[in-house]
C-alpha cells in the first residue's frame, strides 16, 4: 500500500514533466509501425505494391530516417524540449498531411521517411531524453509513467483506425491525425512553461556512469558495451515491427478476419501497461543490469505461440507475452545508457542507439516481406526470429557483468 501511495505522490508532484513525456510518446505513434501497418492494405492497393515492394519502401525510408537520427537526436542536448518539441510535432503533422495527399510512389518513400523520423525517431527520443535528464533516482518510475502515453495510443489507435476505415476514406483519416497533432502543440507549450532547461538540470541533477564520469558519444561508441547491448535491443523493434507490419498478411494466411485479430491487441496493451510499471519499479529497485538479459525472453515464446496458433485465442496469448516484454523495452533502453555512460551527453548517445533501433525496424519489414515473396511463409519465419532473442539475451550477460564492475567501483 505504501508503494502505491508513494507512486501516486511521485506522479502528483511531477505531473507537468511526466505529462510531457507521456504526450510526446503518445504522439510518436503517428510514425510507429503498429499504426502505419493498419493502412498497409490500402497503401499496397493504391500504389500497386506487393508485400515485398511495400516492405522495401518501408525499409529504405526507415533506414534513411535512422541515418538522420544520428545527428538530429543530438539536438536534444542543445535545445529546450519546449522549442524542439513544437518544431518536431509541427513537422510530424505535415508528414501526416503528406500521407493524405501524396499520389506518387516516390512521394510515398519521402512521406514514410518523415513519419518515421519525426514520429518514431524524434518524438520518442525527446520524451526519453528529457525524462532521463529530469529524473535520476526515480528514473525507472518516471520512464514507466511517461510510457503510458504510448501505451494508451497503442491500445486505441489501431482498433479505432480499422473501425474508421469502414466509415471514412483512409486518406481522410490521416488528415484527422494531422489536425489532432496540431491541437496538442499548445498543450505541450503550456506544460513546459516552467521547464527545467538541460543546462540547469545538468548542473544540479546529473548522474555519472562507469568510472565515475560522463562519457561522450564518441567514447561510448568505442566501448564494447554499446555494441553488445544496442544491437540486442534493436532486435526488439526489428522483429516486433516485422510482426505488426505484416499483421494483415498474417491474418490472411491464418484465415482470420483482420478486425477480429486487431481486437485482441488491447490485451497486449494492458499487459504492456502493467509490465511497464513493474519494470519501472524493478529498475529503481534492482538496477537495469540485472533485467537486460531476461526481458527479451517472453518475446521468444510469443513468436513460437504465434507460429503454431490455430485460432485467434491462441494468438492472443502471444500478444499478451509481447506486451510483457514490451514493458522492458519501454523502460530499460531509456535507463541503460544514462546508467553506464552518465547523463551529460545522453541525448547524443541515445540518438545513436535509437538510430540502430530504427535501422532494425527498417530491416524487419523489408527482410520479412522479401522472404514472403520468395515463398517463406511468415509463421515459419517467426520460429527463426524466436531463436535470435535467446541468442541475444545470452550474449548480453558477460558484457553487463564487466560494466557493472566498473560502475560499482566508481560509486
Amino acid at each position: 500500500m505504501n508503494s502505491f501511495a508513494s507512486y501516486f505522490r511521485f506522479i502528483r508532484e511531477n505531473t507537468p514533466f511526466l505529462a510531457v513525456g507521456a504526450l510526446l510518446s503518445a504522439l510518436s505513434s503517428f510514425g510507429q509501425t503498429f499504426l502505419i501497418a493498419v493502412f498497409a492494405g490500402e497503401i499496397r492497393e493504391e500504389y500497386g505494391l506487393s508485400n515485398g515492394d511495400w516492405g522495401l519502401i518501408y525499409m529504405v525510408a526507415t533506414m534513411a530516417s535512422a541515418g538522420v537520427m544520428i545527428y538530429a537526436g543530438g539536438l536534444t542536448d542543445r535545445f529546450r524540449v519546449r522549442s524542439l518539441g513544437v518544431v518536431v510535432l509541427t513537422l510530424l503533422a505535415l508528414s501526416c498531411l503528406g500521407m493524405a495527399f501524396n499520389t506518387h510512389v516516390l512521394g510515398l518513400v519521402f512521406v514514410i521517411f518523415c513519419l518515421r523520423l519525426f514520429g518514431q525517431g524524434m518524438s520518442s527520443t525527446i520524451s526519453i531524453v528529457a525524462i532521463s535528464r529530469w529524473f535520476i533516482a526515480t528514473r525507472g518510475r518516471a520512464l514507466a509513467v511517461s510510457t503510458l502515453g504510448f501505451i494508451i495510443a497503442e491500445a486505441a489507435l489501431p482498433l479505432s483506425s480499422v473501425w474508421l476505415k469502414s466509415h471514412a476514406e483512409w486518406r481522410t483519416i490521416w488528415v484527422g491525425f494531422a489536425m489532432f497533432i496540431l491541437m496538442m502543440i499548445p498543450l505541450l507549450w503550456y506544460l513546459l512553461k516552467l521547464e527545467r532547461t538541460p543546462q540547469s538540470s545538468a548542473k544540479s541533477d546529473t548522474a555519472v556512469g562507469m568510472d565515475g564520469r560522463h562519457w561522450t558519444r564518441a567514447e561510448a561508441l568505442r566501448h564494447p558495451l554499446f555494441w553488445t547491448l544496442a544491437p540486442a535491443m534493436a532486435l526488439f523493434p526489428m522483429l516486433a515491427t516485422a510482426f505488426w507490419f505484416h499483421q494483415v498478411h498474417f491474418a490472411e494466411i491464418k484465415g482470420w478476419e483482420h478486425l477480429k485479430f486487431v481486437a485482441v491487441f488491447p490485451l497486449g496493451t494492458f499487459t504492456f501497461m502493467g509490465s511497464t510499471f513493474l519494470f519501472g519499479w524493478a529498475v529503481d529497485k534492482f538496477g537495469v543490469g540485472r533485467l537486460l538479459p531476461i526481458y527479451l525472453l517472453p518475446y521468444s515464446v510469443a513468436f513460437i505461440v504465434h507460429a503454431f496458433a490455430p485460432t485467434i485465442a491462441w494468438s492472443a496469448l502471444g500478444v499478451i507475452l509481447m506486451g510483457l516484454a514490451g514493458g522492458g523495452q519501454s523502460t530499460l533502453p531509456g535507463s541503460v545508457w544514462s546508467t553506464y555512460f552518465g547523463t551529460a551527453h545522453i541525448g547524443s548517445i541515445k540518438s545513436a542507439a535509437v538510430a540502430l533501433m530504427v535501422l532494425g525496424s527498417a530491416i524487419g519489414p523489408g527482410l520479412s516481406g522479401w522472404l514472403i515473396d520468395l515463398g517463406f511463409e511468415f509463421d515459419t519465419q517467426l520460429l527463426f526470429y524466436s531463436a535470435t532473442f535467446v541468442i541475444a539475451s545470452l550474449a548480453m550477460v558477460p558484457a553487463i557483468k564487466k560494466a557493472q564492475t566498473r560502475l560499482s567501483a566508481s560509486t
